[in-house]
């Protein structure tokens, strides 16, 4: 790419912050960043951990190794993203993680013809197996799904999620971008389409109070309906998550309700 794909410019955010912020609203346990040593980040939420290669340069399966390790017994799955697939939508992550049965220990992605071990879902017991395969200089993620139990979803089994096949129909979330083209192209793609309603002190004095738009942040969303989050102003998303982080990031069929911030105390 040229540069750091994690700190690359995404409408207002970076790619590594989106990536994150779409992640943790999929699934319920910690977020966790895993970096090679003393890698630079980008800004990221406050409740994002980061946790370092134990090696530097051992590839997917050394960071697959880090990021099981810090969750430990805190969540009993683990969803597995690259840094550079800004299309991933929430009902992706949740399609995938909830398609691990007792009897699965890795649900794998295959899309376009291509198995995607960097959006899938890996139980936080496969922990030591990562770690016998890194000794072992077997670096490359087909060694783990040839020692365990792997359910794969196909194009077809992905789409046969409803909510997903109505998000996300093209499985646009593991679209990655791998060249400064990609990133270009990915770039000039439309926002995604959300669903704004205000209320309140954030009504508008004259004109509709909802409205569908386009906006790939709630800051963008803010600002489209010609509002700015602050003390006086919150955003609640799809009704259960408030919040006035203007870089949190939306998807495809997401509402948003902008209220008076003092109307929640």
């Amino acid at each position: 790419m040229g540069s750091a794909k994690a700190a690359l410019e995404w409408h207002g955010s970076t790619l590594l912050r989106r990536v994150t912020g779409i992640v943790g609203r999929a699934v319920t346990g910690p977020v966790i960043v895993v970096r090679a040593p003393g890698q630079p980040l980008p800004a990221l939420a406050g409740d994002i951990e980061i946790v370092e290669d134990a090696t530097e340069g051992r590839g997917p399966l050394q960071g697959l190794a880090g990021g099981l390790a810090a969750i430990g017994d805190r969540a009993p799955v683990a969803y597995v993203s690259s840094t550079d697939v800004p299309l991933l939508h929430p009902a992706f992550v949740a399609c995938v993680v909830g398609a691990l049965g007792d009897d699965d220990d890795v649900v794998l992605p295959e899309v376009g013809g291509h198995r995607q071990p960097l959006a899938a879902a890996y139980r936080t017991s496969l922990l030591g197996i990562v770690e016998e395969l890194i000794g072992e200089d077997r670096l490359k993620p087909a060694f783990v799904f040839d020692l365990c139990r792997v359910r794969r979803l196909d194009e077809a089994a992905l789409l046969g999620d409803a909510v997903l096949a109505r998000l996300d129909p093209a499985l646009d979330s593991v679209q990655n971008l791998n060249e400064p083209a990609d990133y270009r192209a990915a770039r000039a793609l439309p926002a995604p389409e959300v669903a704004v309603e205000r209320f309140g002190a954030a009504a508008p004095t004259s004109g509709p109070r909802r409205a569908t738009i386009r906006a790939w942040s709630v800051g963008d969303a803010a600002r489209a309906v010609g509002l700015t989050l602050d003390e006086h102003v919150v955003a609640v998303l799809n009704g259960d998550r408030t919040s006035r982080d203007p870089q949190l990031p939306l998807a495809a069929g997401d509402t948003l309700a902008f209220l008076a911030g003092d109307a929640l105390g």
